[in-house]
């Protein structure tokens, strides 16, 4: 809840402007958006507990974070907090490859099972780069939305501006785009594998 509005509900007990967000408005900004993707890496390893013998999995690490700068201008009753720019970075940061054990390293079946997980890999990466415009016009969107917070205290900066990033974050368009990312990377997810006829596999055991 806003810090104005907590005010107003108990306006009986102080004597404060009702519309202190209201006054704010003038102060809102048009939001600079720069989306990043994070840089990744990938590991393989060969858990001790054994796994399907001739079947991998590769575990995806989203990262979604969103940096905030703000502007802060003093009015006669208090302090109006503006979200200026948002810096996000948002995608896949690291994959995990597990291998049955006993499939030894650089071995056939070793190596065919590793390509395969690579393709999945790139399955994941292609999600990031084909969601790029949209997740980017959405945290315009969410971010353009949001007014301006009005504060008494300068002690109460920090709050709004943590306000602020859950709000941006909370927004409905950029909840969807989300969605939709998660639903992309289980479609092409399954395409690797229907596409993937185990021919690498199998010439291992000819």
């Amino acid at each position: 809840m806003r810090f104005g509005k907590i005010l107003y509900l108990f306006a009986c007990l102080f004597v404060v402007p009702a519309y202190a967000d209201v006054d704010c408005l003038p102060y809102k900004l048009t939001p600079k958006v720069v989306l990043e993707t994070p840089s990744w890496s990938k590991e393989v390893v060969q858990p001790f507990e054994q796994m399907e013998l001739l079947h991998g999995n590769v575990v995806a690490t989203f990262v979604d974070n969103y940096d905030i700068v703000v502007d802060i201008t003093n009015i006669e009753d208090g302090y109006c907090v503006t979200l200026k720019s948002v810096y996000a970075t948002v995608g896949y940061s690291d994959f995990l490859v597990q291998i049955d054990i006993r499939n030894a390293p650089e071995s056939c079946t070793y190596n065919a099972i590793l390509s395969h997980e690579d393709e999945h890999i790139r399955a994941y990466l292609s999600v990031a780069d084909d969601f790029k415009k949209e997740l980017t016009d959405s945290i315009y969107v969410a971010a353009d939305s949001i007014p301006p917070i009005f504060v008494r205290s300068p002690n109460d900066i920090n709050a709004a501006i943590d306000e602020l990033n859950a709000e941006l974050q909370a927004h409905p368009d950029l909840i969807l785009v989300k969605q939709k990312i998660k639903a992309a990377e289980e479609i092409r997810n399954k395409r690797v594998d229907q596409h993937d006829r185990g021919q690498s596999l199998q010439k291992c055991f000819e």
